[in-house]
């Protein structure tokens, strides 16, 4: 992993890209930009949120952190999570059995990257900024301190 990987804001990215999805229906991030202090997400969607949405969208991603959900990993076999998951961005040559990672019952992707134990060592989730700009949405955010 890069010495700048933390494992907290990871799983924050795909806590956030599980709840837009759920809620603008927009799939999972295209692009992302993850640091320990912060980090961006670009989504293809037609417009900015609204304040409103955003901190909705907040909202959201705090209530799966504070239900201490179990983050794990299990292995499923490519012919499978090809019928559950989107495997476009798995690198050329990626193996005949694939890692998942579960949140809970809240999100399920294919993952080689590290995670929390439990959602609750997040810490507070805040959007800080969203933009949209040529059918790129962005929004970028950071972790508080785990309780």
């Amino acid at each position: 992993m890069a010495k700048n990987y933390d494992p907290r804001m990871h799983t924050a990215e795909h806590i956030l890209n599980q709840t837009m999805d759920r809620v603008f229906a927009c799939g999972r991030c295209f692009s992302a930009h993850v640091n320990p202090d912060k980090a961006k997400c670009d989504y293809h969607y037609d417009r900015d949120l609204t304040e409103a949405e955003a901190r909705d969208v907040e909202a959201r991603v705090n209530a799966v952190i504070t239900a201490d959900l179990p983050v794990f990993a299990e292995n499923m076999a490519r012919s499978e999570a090809e019928v559950l998951f989107n495997l476009e961005r798995l690198p050329e040559g990626a193996s005949e059995e694939l890692r998942i990672i579960r949140i809970g019952d809240y999100d399920a992707c294919p993952c080689i990257g590290e995670h929390v134990a439990q959602t609750s060592a997040l810490g507070v989730f805040r959007l800080t900024t969203h933009s949209f700009e040529n059918g790129v949405l962005r929004l970028r955010f950071k972790l508080g301190k785990p309780l």
